[in-house]
Order: C-alpha cells, then sequence, then structure tokens
C-alpha cells in the first residue's frame, strides 16, 4: 500500500518497504525552537516550529513501529569556529551573534529538544552546512544501510529541509516531504518550498500529510 501523496502517490512503484526508507528529522534544536535562540534572535517566531512537535513525534512512532531507520540531524559550528570561513564568521557578527555560544557544537542550544522522541538506537547526524549531505557522512550511513527511500520533517522547510531534500534527489533518493511535520518562520516561505517540491510533476519528490504518512506506515507495520 502506497502513502497518498501528490503529485502521485508514495514510492511511484506503490511498494513501500520499510526497510529501505529512511525518516529524517531536520534541525529541530534548542536554537531554532527555543524563545532566546537564533532563530528568535533573527526575529522569527518560533511558536510553528513547535507546534509540529506533536506531529514529528506521531510519525517517528510510526516509521519506528514499521521499522524504518530514524535520522536526526543537527547544524551548528565546531566550538572552536575552525570551520566558519570569513564570510561566516562576517554573517555570524552581522546577525549579532558575536560572542554568544548559539549555533555553537558546545552549546546547550545545540541539542535537539527534548520535546522530540530521540530513541538510543536513532542515528544522529551533526552538520554545519544547511544541506545534511554536504560535509557529512550522511550518504555514507544511508547507502550503508541499503535506504533508497527518504521521510522528511522538521525546520526550516525553506532552507535546512529543502536544501538536505534538494541534495537526496540529485543522489537519486526517493523523497516525500511531510508537509504538516515541517516548519518555517516564514509562512509564505513554507508555502512555496511545499510548492516547489511538487513542481514539473514532482521534480523533488512528492508531499504528504502526516495522517496520510502514518497509514501508509502502519499498513506495512512489521
Amino acid at each position: 500500500m502506497p502513502i497518498a501523496a501528490r503529485p502521485f502517490d508514495y514510492p511511484y512503484d506503490g511498494h513501500l518497504d520499510p526497510a529501505v526508507t529512511a525518516l529524517l528529522v531536520i534541525d529541530l534544536q534548542m536554537d531554532f525552537l527555543s524563545p532566546d535562540g537564533y532563530f528568535a534572535r533573527k526575529g522569527y517566531d518560533p511558536a510553528p516550529l513547535r507546534a509540529i512537535i506533536p506531529n514529528v513525534n506521531a510519525v517517528i512512532a510510526a516509521a519506528r513501529g514499521a521499522g524504518c531507520t530514524v535520522v536526526h540531524t543537527r547544524q551548528g559550528y565546531r566550538a572552536d569556529r575552525a570551520d566558519m570561513t570569513p564570510y561566516e564568521v562576517w554573517r555570524r557578527r552581522r546577525a549579532g551573534l558575536d560572542g554568544t555560544e548559539v549555533l555553537l557544537r558546545s552549546s546547550p542550544g545545540y541539542e535537539i529538544v527534548p520535546e522530540i522522541d530521540v530513541h538510543p538506537d536513532d542515528i544522529i547526524v551533526d552538520k554545519t552546512a544547511n544541506g545534511a549531505f554536504t560535509y557529512t557522512d550522511l550518504e555514507h550511513v544511508l547507502r550503508a544501510r541499503g535506504i533508497t527511500h527518504l521521510l522528511f520533517t522538521g525546520c526550516t522547510t525553506d532552507v535546512c529541509v529543502h536544501t538536505t531534500l534538494r541534495e537526496a534527489q540529485d543522489r537519486n533518493f526517493q523523497n516525500l516531504l511531510i508537509e504538516d511535520a515541517c516548519a518555517s518562520g516564514d509562512q509564505y516561505a513554507h508555502q512555496a518550498a511545499i510548492h516547489m517540491v511538487t513542481v514539473e510533476d514532482g521534480i523533488f519528490g512528492v508531499v504528504a500529510t502526516t495522517k496520510d504518512v502514518i497509514a501508509g506506515l502502519k499498513a506495512v507495520r512489521r
């Protein structure tokens, strides 16, 4: 039983196999969801990001129950900032983050928010770039496990989620974006990012709801 999605059901061949499917939970960290983190300091309201937590946890439970791999990502720089280019240092200063530990791997804000259900068997990938494939071992981990299909949740829809989804598409993974389990502080950007997945008859993948994804996963539960 495939997952009902648009512009076509997922997967395209109708064979949903949890053994080759991974759920990506992108960057649901304190620095993005807390009232004093990076996102809030940039003037965005983290409330829409926090609002997706129940849906994300529901999908995690369904994916885990079906036998899918669950991968969480975290974005931030090394504590010693050795991985920051001069441009990134300038952007950090411009954002008013000089002298803070925001988006540094040594800080409490780097951690995944405690409300998200992280299991000891889940995989955590630390990244510096917006895309989770850039300068990380994510692709190696997925290939080692035989993963070919990816489900996307997290924040923000228009930046880290979408960048990672596009990277995955160029690596020939089959992608599904769960539209109400990802969020942005900019609703227009969120909607535009969702629409972009479906253009040209699903050029970057397909879009589905939490409800339909859970229904599909329960139908193939191990």
